[in-house]
This record gives structure tokens, sequence and C-alpha cells, in this order.
């Protein structure tokens, strides 16, 4: 499923990207053309938008710049028509809902400001689970202060005290299941 309007948002932004990148490092285009190979008129147009990107010019500008190919070229947002993709911001956090239904439990992908990191514990009815997606979670449960990687979870009682969210350095992406009555949701598979 290729959805054309992002793929061609993505290609726009390689341009300015390759031109900050060059220019923060100090470099002329006729440095570059001496590094890389590449004319200076081509670096010129590929920095204008004028040439179309493509990886035999890009990777000997990234190397030469020494950059991560992640810093100048991002993949683009390709919807997936069966989640809805309406987003809401509460409090400086975007949830987007991932589940059609009102039924429980409820799912979100969440992302955190780095800023939010003030703990403000609150209560309330139902159960939670927390997988971490990117960066690092904060997670204070009643007494208990704990700090959650990539591919680490936590669940946790509502009514506990609690609170989640960044640890000040970078933004947090959590995945979210939210439900009333979380034992109901409790299935556990046993191995032979």
């Amino acid at each position: 499923m290729e959805d054309q309007p992002a793929v061609a948002a993505a290609i726009e932004l390689i341009a300015p990207r390759l031109r900050r990148a060059r220019e923060k490092k100090g470099t002329t285009l006729a440095e570059l053309s001496r590094t890389t190979g590449i004319s200076t008129s081509t670096l010129s147009r590929l920095e204008s938008g004028q040439r179309k990107p493509s990886l035999e010019l890009l990777l000997p500008v990234i190397a030469a710049l020494g950059l991560r190919v992640d810093e100048i070229v991002s993949a683009p947002r390709v919807l997936d028509p069966r989640v809805p993709q309406t987003s809401a911001r509460v409090d400086g956090r975007v949830l987007i809902p991932l589940t059609q239904q009102q039924t429980e439990p409820r799912a979100y992908k969440m992302t955190i400001p780095a800023g939010d990191d003030e703990p403000r514990l609150r209560t309330h009815a139902g159960y939670e689970w927390l997988y971490v997606l990117r960066g690092r979670l904060r997670l204070v449960l009643g007494d208990q202060d704990v700090v959650l990687g990539p591919g680490e979870a936590a669940e946790f009682e509502c009514r506990t005290p609690h609170w989640f969210g960044a640890t000040g350095r970078e933004r947090v992406e959590v995945l979210s299941l939210f439900g009333r009555q979380g034992e109901r949701i409790h299935v556990r598979a046993r191995t032979r």
C-alpha cells in the first residue's frame, strides 16, 4: 500500500536537509564535489530540489558529510486505512486511537514530549498496560519509580496512584491498552 503524497512529501524534505547539513559543517559545494566526485552543478540542483535524489547521489554526499541516512531521508508516513488516524492532543501528549469500536479494552499510540517529566499522580477506575516503543518512559506507581526502555512493558491497576511521562531527555512513544475491568483481559498461555 503506497501513499504517493506521503512519499512526495518525504522526498521534498531531502533538499533543504542536505543544504542545512552541508552549511552546518562549513563545507562548500566545491569541497563536497571534490570529496564525492559529483559535479558542483549536480550538487547544487540536488540541494535546490531541481534534481531528484537517488541513492547513487545521496550515499556519497551523506558519507562525506559524516551523517546517518535517517538524518537526511525520513520514511514517509504511510497510513493504514484499517486504523483510524485522527489524533487528539491532551496536555501536550498526542494520542492516536488504534481501536475503532467503543468497546474495551481501548488501544492508543501515545507520544509524550521530552518536557513532560513532572509527576502528577492520579487515580481512577480501570487497568492499564503500557509498552514502550521509543525513548525512556518514567513510571511512578505508588511508591515505586521506574524507567522503562523500548520493548519493556508495565501493567497496573489504575486505583493505585500513578503517573507516567518522559525522563526529560527525549520524547517517548508508547502503546497503551486501557480497560475498566483488567482481569477480563488476562489470558496466559503456557508452553509444554
